[in-house]
């Protein structure tokens, strides 16, 4: 689902506050840049606000942001609808004992971790990112949380790139997203 489709009169100021950067990080790659969105902080809030009007009463205990712009969007949601937020980072970032997934992305490989602990059995659980690309990162973290005993009821994502079909990844997993570009 996404909040486009509704016609959110905030979701026009969203989109034209993301900037496309052609062959970042590498040639082919057009990449879709949330740091302009972050600094219009109408946009920015209207964001935040999006996410909490669908989520708040929704019973999450659990907001897991993944590394790193899932940490600038889990934080001020997390505490808006009353849930711990979890960091999902790339290895070797946290301190203890963790447990790792291994994903591919569209351009490469990479983990994820989170600390042993962080979740208990039956918690209900939203996975944040800024960007669901290929899925394989959403995929990753809801492995992560569910092998730990969480449910995750759904992932939000500012932008949704569908031609690269990562919704497939999710395994009929809820999606709420803002914004698609081709």
């Amino acid at each position: 689902m996404s909040a486009y489709r509704d016609e959110d009169p905030r979701i026009h100021g969203i989109r034209t506050r993301i900037r496309v950067v052609p062959n970042f990080p590498q040639p082919g790659i057009m990449f879709q840049d949330i740091t302009t969105l972050l600094l219009d902080p109408k946009a920015f809030k209207d964001t935040i606000d999006l996410f909490v009007e669908r989520y708040k009463g929704k019973n999450i205990s659990v907001v897991a942001g993944i590394e790193a712009r899932g940490f600038i969007f889990g934080p001020p949601i997390a505490l808006a609808i009353g849930a711990k937020f979890i960091p999902l980072r790339k290895p070797r970032k946290l301190p203890g004992e963790v447990i790792s997934e291994k994903y591919i992305l569209e351009y490469g490989s990479d983990c994820l971790e989170m600390h042993v602990g962080a979740v208990k059995p039956h918690e209900r659980a939203l996975v944040v990112d800024d960007l669901i690309a290929t899925g394989g990162t959403l995929r990753a973290a809801m492995n992560l949380l569910e092998r730990a005993g969480a449910e995750v009821i759904e992932c939000a994502c500012v932008i949704e790139l569908p031609v690269l079909k990562g919704r497939e990844q999710l395994n009929d997993k809820p999606l709420f997203v803002l914004v698609e570009y081709q």
